[in-house]
């Protein structure tokens, strides 16, 4: 008999993949050594917290298609089993690393998803999100009803520096919690890809594209929904456990309606289909939070308004806006946009000072004329708010603006559909050879 030959096949390393990991570990750990001030190492910390956070969203989102409007409850509630567990190994009364109190946030986020997505992921689509959302007032009611759990109005504070320092390391100074977050930060991340490739990762695509076809092949939907919901809960609730201890306070917003809307927001903006787009999503949160509303006192109307753009013009968020740049570049035809691309920039900043300087009007008018008098300073200029010329001005700058954006946009779809259609002819081209 002739001997079996045996063939050995070898996969090439994916060397793109290993550069992109070993770029963002690399961010993350000189990040605090180039921002150095007290007030960026928070931003950073975060930001990191908010990665996490965002990632664990876009599973249920932009992974298994279920929009939910009560995420917050995970990593509240994780957040405040954390700080609960914090004051426990504070008395000594639990022997346990402080480094590890995330994971207790996470375990309680995971039984919490249990207990609840249980319920909620046997329904799809509309009714899940509604689920969700009398799921979400329902928790943040019970926050003000059982203060011995929730602090009531003051929440609970608790003490990350227990016991003696190990190695150096007591967890007081910011820069020692921004490394603990960014190392939680990347192997939960790394954790979450990696679940993407799985077949649970698969399926849980399959059921957010066509669900009837994966029922018609034997798959039951609603458990690859509910691993989907209680592993998006584990995740929450570390991300929350990490904002515990990196305020040492957690209060009842911290499972209300607006934390859940951040995340659906930022997420969606950041780009939902693409599994980056939460992390820019994260790091825009993070900014408008803390930098935007220090600006102005309508920064969250600002929000809107952008969240309204994104929906209107680009649904897929920066990261589709991103990559879709990218295969323009691959083939050589980003040079052709350039005028394009300024123009849209010019009209769209054009619109939106007028709409800014109409809003801080407002804002100003209604709050603080009274206490600072009726003048506004807008950008180096004065502002009357009390004369009909400003009025006039800030709203003339804006339909102007408005004009010439869409003048300049159907001119760029145009272009970019030129653009397109010589893609496709040179994509077919390759194909023949």
């Amino acid at each position: 008999m002739r001997a079996q030959q045996q063939h050995f096949h070898f996969k090439p390393y994916n060397v793109g993949r290993w550069i992109i990991w070993g770029f963002f570990g690399l961010l993350l750990l000189l990040a605090p050594l180039v921002f150095k001030s007290s007030h960026s190492q928070s931003l950073l910390t975060q930001i990191g917290i908010g990665i996490i956070a965002c990632l664990a969203y876009n599973m249920l989102l932009g992974q298994g298609g279920m929009l939910s409007f009560g995420h917050a409850i995970y990593s509240g509630l994780g957040a405040f089993l954390a700080i609960h567990t914090l004051n426990l190994v504070s008395a000594g009364r639990l022997p346990l690393p402080v480094s590890l109190v995330p994971v207790v946030g996470g375990l309680a986020g995971c039984l919490f998803a249990i207990v609840l997505g249980y319920f909620s992921t046997g329904k799809a689509g509309t009714p899940f999100a509604m689920i969700t959302l009398g799921l979400g007032e329902l928790v943040w009611s019970m926050a003000l009803m059982v203060p011995e759990f929730f602090g009531g109005e003051a929440g609970v504070t608790g003490n990350r520096v227990v016991g003696q320092p190990v190695l150096g390391i007591s967890f007081g100074p910011q820069i020692q919690v921004y490394y603990l977050v960014a190392v939680y930060c990347f192997i939960c991340t790394a954790a979450m890809f990696a679940l993407t490739r799985t077949p649970l990762g698969r399926m849980l695509n399959a059921v957010r594209d066509n669900p009837e076809r994966v029922e018609y092949i034997g798959y039951d939907t609603r458990w690859v929904r509910f691993m989907a919901f209680i592993l998006s809960g584990f995740f929450a609730g570390i991300a929350g456990g990490l904002g515990a201890l990196n305020t040492e306070i957690v209060q009842s917003e911290a499972v209300g309606a607006i934390r859940s809307g951040g995340y659906l927001l930022f997420t969606f903006v950041g780009g939902a289909t693409f599994f980056f787009g939460p992390i820019i999503g994260a790091v825009l949160m993070v900014l408008a939070g803390a930098l935007l509303s220090e600006m102005t006192q309508a920064w969250l109307l600002y929000l809107g308004v952008v969240f309204m753009v994104m929906v209107a013009y680009a649904p897929g968020g920066f990261a589709a806006l991103i990559m879709m740049n990218l295969r323009v570049a691959a083939f050589g035809h980003l040079r052709k946009l350039w005028v394009a691309y300024l123009a849209l920039a010019g009209t769209a900043l054009t619109w939106l000072v007028g709409l800014a300087a109409l809003v801080e009007m407002a804002y100003h008018r209604q709050l603080n004329a009274e206490t600072f008098g009726p003048t506004l300073k807008f950008l180096g200029a004065q502002l009357d708010t009390s004369q009909g010329e400003a009025w006039f001005g800030a709203g003339f700058v804006l339909v102007v603006g408005v004009a010439l954006f869409e003048l300049v946009r159907h001119e760029f779809q145009r272009q970019w559909g030129s653009i397109q259609s010589d893609i496709e002819k040179e994509i077919k081209r390759r194909e023949m050879l």
